[in-house]
This record gives structure tokens, C-alpha cells and sequence, in this order.
């Protein structure tokens, strides 16, 4: 039944200590890791807003400046056309020789942003013509942008295809009142490469759409731009001068920013689009990074919690052993108090009668003197006997002398004490015992050592102990201990060997620890040594043991001689 409950009680405590743990890790847990992750969530929402932000507004600045440098352009350009007609007559403009010259000079000038130069008369025909088409004579009277542009001082086409095949956008002068118009070509490439000329990370990229949604520049990513976005923007009369900013999915399902501004007085759209991943890419490596240190302070915070958790418990428990092995040394000391007040007790008892017994016995041996009793045959069988019953009367009365001495309640007043005597009582006591363990007790007393100041009965539980704790060594195999005493400059040194198994060196350092010992269940309490070692330095000396394995074990105590005339002396009985 016993070995039932006790399995009961460790399944119990494990249970307890189990959650225990569990309790003191989530605990710690959240305590360590709740700031954390508020500080991290407030400082990561700051720097994501702040980022985004500034990264939007590099961007809106950037097309900004792009916006200006393309208007710059085509406000040049047509300058460029408008001086010609503002220098030059008519009669002059019609010449085709002049038209090629001045054609020469622009591209000479800008690079071949002008293809040609054409003078177009009221009816749509091209009367002038300089350039690498034959097209002079061709009628543009139905084409779409000589309406416009008749109509205006100043125009400038969407791209369109024309009668050559080829992507180009046209740049008109109308003097006022004037039935004629001069027209220049402007190269779809070299404008194209202007408007592409801003691209940011691996995806920023620009074009240009008219207020139809017509691409005037080639898009590198016209999936991503719907026409609904467009749509929006154009409708939106307050951004005629701004830069707005919109977030649409291609189909393949990546997310891009739009940014959008007017050119062209509203007529063109500048369009930036890039991934919104390579826009960010900086953000979200920060972020990444930032996941990281944090995923890995969260999993540190995470072992130092468990690790301490288990070790605080771990040492919680073997308190709690500790205090259990306390409790339980507690009733063992209980009831060896009892058992020693009932044996003290028992002596007294036998003491008195066997006090007795000795007395009559010498009452019996005196009447043997007597003239009767002198000539009877057994006189001498009758004296060996009384002789005997006094002998191991007195033997008696020694022992339980020895057992009352020491059975009394421990005295911790210091007094001037003999250690040779106190070694011979309790050899006395102890004698018996090793006798029947085959053990042999040598005492190697130095003759006239000085005295002590020490408690007597805390000496004799010294004392008791080693010699106690050497006999359970050598219980089983037989052996001796030599119990020595000497000087050693100013100290009393008592030591005591044994030829026992001797004391393992992992064990060394330990044991004069409480509760620890080496016996078995019952057999000890792992108490005696830690007392011995309260007791000896409560005098100011010094215990320690000297061992190895195989060949025994040597405790050497080392007690102060007491002081006379403020000196190191020596004070004998």
C-alpha cells in the first residue's frame, strides 16, 4: 500500500511541477514579448507610413520634373516653328531650298527631332515640302489635325500614323489671318526616348495617353493600366495641375502604382507606372529584416524563458525534497529523542538494581568468611561467583554510566574539556558495535595534550558521527579505525581513518552538505557531517577529509588552543 501512495504523491508532484512550468513560461513569455511586439508594431507602423510616404512623394516629384522637361520640349519645338514663320515671309517659306535648309539646321541643332517641314495651304495641300518623303502635294484636307490645327495658331497633334506609315506627331504655325499653316514632323523615337527617359529600380517606366486613352508613347506595361484609371483621372478636374496616385492589378495579379499628370495644356496624360514590390523594394527589406531580428528575439526570449522557468522550478522542487527530507529528519529526530529519554530512563531503572545486586554480592562474599561456611565443599565455586556477579555488576553500572551521559540533553556551554577523555567514552560506547563488524578501534592518544574550550556533548556528536559513519562503511568487509590525536602549531588535531572503501572525488566537494549521503534508504539522513561541520566551526576550526578509493578515508578536525595572555598557549588538566 505504501509503495502505492508514494507513486500517487510522485505522479502528483510531477503533475504540479509540470504546470508549474508551463505557467512560468507563458508568464514570462508574455511579459517579455507583449512590449515587444507593441514597440515593433508602433515603430513599424511609423516607419512603413513615413517611407511609403516619402517614397510617394520622390515619385510625384520626379514626374513632376519629367512633366516639366517634356512640355519644355514641345513648347521648344514650336517656338522653333513659330520663329521661322515670325522671320520669314511666305514667299520665302514656300521655297523649297530654304524649307531644306532650315530642316538642315534644326537637326543639326536638336539631333533629328524634326523629320521634315512642309508648308500646307488653306485647301490641305502640301505646296512645300522638305524632307525624306515624297510628299509633297499630298492633301490633308481630310485628315483629322489639319482641321484642328486651321483652326488654331498653334497646335500640336496626337501621334498618328499618317500617309508615310510611321508614328510621328505634328507641330503647326497659323499666323493670324493667314490662309496657309507651316507644319514640322516630330520623330516618334527621339520623343519616345525623352518620355522613357525616367525609369526608377527594375519596373518604373513612362508613357504618355491622349484624353481618349490612346497610347502616344510605347508603354512597357499596358496590361497594367486599365482604361477605367484613365477614365477616373480625366475626370477629375481638381488634378489639372497635380500629380495623382493610383494602385491597380495587372491581370497576372501584381499590384503597380499610376502616377498621373496633365501635359500638353490636358490634352496628354503623362503616365509612371512601376511594381508597387519595386517601388517599396528598400520598405520591405527593412521589413524583412525587421521580422527576422524580431523572430529571433522572440525565439531567444522564448528559450531564456524556458530554460529559466525549468531551472527556478527545478530548484523549487528540490526545496521542496529538501523541505520534505527536513520534515521527515524532523520525526526521525522526534523519535530518537524519545528513544533516547526511554533508554536513559531504562538505565536509570537498572542502574538502581543492579546497584543492589553488587551490594549483596558483597554482603554474600562477607558471609562466606564465616566458620560455617569455611569448610564447605563449593566455598570457592561460591566466591568465583560472587566474584563474578560484582565484576559484571560494576560492568553494568559503567555502561549504563555512559549511556546516561550521553543521553543527556545537549549542553552548549564551552568548558575547559580533555579530547583524549571524551575520545576513550565514546570508543567505550562504540566498541561493542565494531566488535561484531569485525572492526578494530585504535586509539593513538598524545600523552598530557592541552585542553580545549569546547562543548562536551556537541564534541562527543562529533565525535560519534566519524566514528558511526566509518563503521557503516566498513560493515560489511571488516577493517580498523585509528583515532589519533596531536599537535599542530596552535591547534588540537583530532583525526580519524578508516580503511573503508573510501569516498568517490565527485563526492568530495559535497559532503558536508545537508541532506546529502551516499547510504541507503534508511540508513542515513545526510545530516551527521553537515552538524559535525556546524560544530566545528562554530569553535573556529576546521573539518576536512583527505580519501581514496580502495584505501580508506582520513577526517581531520583542527581545534584552536585556547588563548593565554593574549598568546597561543597551551592550558592542561
Amino acid at each position: 500500500m505504501a509503495p502505492e501512495v508514494s507513486t500517487k504523491n510522485r505522479l502528483a508532484n510531477d503533475g504540479y511541477y509540470r504546470s508549474l512550468t508551463r505557467n512560468m513560461i507563458l508568464t514570462v513569455i508574455v511579459i517579455s514579448l507583449s512590449p515587444l511586439i507593441l514597440l515593433s508594431s508602433l515603430i513599424g507602423y511609423q516607419f512603413h507610413t513615413s517611407y511609403q510616404n516619402k517614397v510617394l512623394d520622390h515619385l510625384q516629384e520626379i514626374v513632376r520634373k519629367h512633366k516639366q522637361n517634356i512640355d519644355s520640349f514641345l513648347n521648344e519645338r514650336l517656338a522653333n516653328v513659330a520663329m521661322l514663320v515670325r522671320v520669314h515671309s511666305l514667299k520665302r517659306l514656300s521655297s523649297e531650298a530654304f524649307l531644306k535648309q532650315a530642316l538642315s539646321l534644326f537637326r543639326e541643332e536638336y539631333g533629328g527631332v524634326f523629320v521634315d517641314l512642309g508648308l500646307v495651304d488653306e485647301r490641305g495641300v502640301q505646296v512645300a515640302y522638305a524632307g525624306p518623303f515624297e510628299l509633297k502635294k499630298a492633301n490633308y484636307a481630310d485628315a483629322e489635325w489639319f482641321k484642328k490645327a486651321f483652326q488654331s495658331p498653334f497646335y500640336i497633334s496626337d501621334v498618328f500614323l499618317g500617309l508615310r506609315g510611321l508614328p510621328h506627331f505634328i507641330i503647326t504655325v497659323k499666323p493670324e489671318g493667314a490662309r496657309w499653316l507651316l507644319r514640322a514632323s516630330i520623330d516618334f523615337v527621339a520623343f519616345n526616348s525623352l518620355v522613357e527617359a525616367t525609369q526608377l529600380g527594375k519596373t518604373g517606366s513612362a508613357f504618355i495617353v491622349n484624353r481618349n486613352g490612346d497610347f502616344q508613347t510605347r508603354p512597357r506595361f499596358a496590361t497594367a493600366f486599365p482604361r477605367e484609371v484613365l477614365t477616373g483621372f480625366l475626370s477629375r478636374k481638381t488634378v489639372a495641375e497635380g500629380v495623382a496616385v493610383f494602385e491597380n492589378d495587372d491581370p497576372s495579379g501584381r499590384t503597380f502604382l499610376s502616377l498621373m499628370t496633365p501635359l500638353k495644356n490636358g490634352q496628354w496624360i503623362l503616365v509612371y507606372l512601376q511594381d508597387k514590390t519595386d517601388a517599396f523594394a528598400d520598405l520591405y527589406r527593412a521589413r524583412r529584416l525587421g521580422i527576422i531580428i524580431f523572430l529571433l528575439g522572440g525565439l531567444g526570449i522564448v528559450g531564456t524563458s524556458v530554460f529559466l522557468s525549468r531551472r527556478m522550478v527545478q530548484r523549487i522542487a528540490r526545496a521542496d525534497r529538501e523541505k520534505e527530507m527536513m520534515n521527515e529528519q524532523v520525526i526521525e529526530a522526534g523519535k530518537l529523542a524519545s528513544v533516547g529519554e526511554l533508554a536513559a530512563g531504562i538505565a536509570h531503572e537498572i542502574n538502581n538494581p543492579m546497584a543492589i545486586m553488587v551490594e549483596e554480592a558483597g554482603w554474600i562474599e562477607d558471609l562466606l568468611q564465616e566458620e560455617e561456611f569455611k569448610e564447605g565443599g563449593n566455598l570457592d565455586e561460591f566466591k568465583r561467583a560472587v566474584k563474578q556477579i560484582k565484576t559484571q555488576g560494576k560492568r553494568c553500572k559503567e555502561i549504563t554510566h555512559k549511556l546516561l551521559s550521553f543521553a543527556r540533553k545537549t549542553d552548549p556551554a564551552v568548558k575547559v574539556v580533555q579530547l583524549n577523555d571524551l575520545v576513550e567514552e565514546i570508543v567505550a560506547l562504540c566498541e561493542q558495535r565494531a566488535k561484531y563488524s569485525s572492526i578494530h578501534i585504535n586509539m593513538n592518544l598524545m600523552p598530557s595534550l592541552p585542553t580545549i574550550h569546547a562543548s562536551p556533548s556537541e564534541m562527543q556528536q562529533v565525535l560519534l558521527n566519524l566514528i558511526n559513519n566509518a563503521v557503516d562503511a566498513m560493515e560489511k568487509s571488516g577493517g580498523s579505525i585509528d583515532i589519533t590525536t596531536r599537535l599542530d602549531g596552535a591547534y588540537v588535531v583530532l583525526d580519524v581513518a578508516d580503511t573503508g572503501p573510501g569516498i568517490p572525488q565527485a563526492n568530495l566537494a559535497r559532503i558536508f552538505d545537508p541532506f546529502f549521503t551516499t547510504k541507503a534508504v534508511g540508513k542515513g539522513t545526510g545530516l551527521g557531517l553537515s552538524i559535525c561541520y556546524g560544530i566545528i566551526h562554530k569553535m573556529g576550526g576546521e573539518i576536512s577529509v583527505n580519501s581514496a578509493v580502495g584505501i580508506g578515508a582520513v577526517f581531520h578536525i583542527r581545534i584552536p588552543r585556547p588563548k593565554v595572555d593574549g598568546k597561543k598557549g597551551t592550558s592542561r588538566s
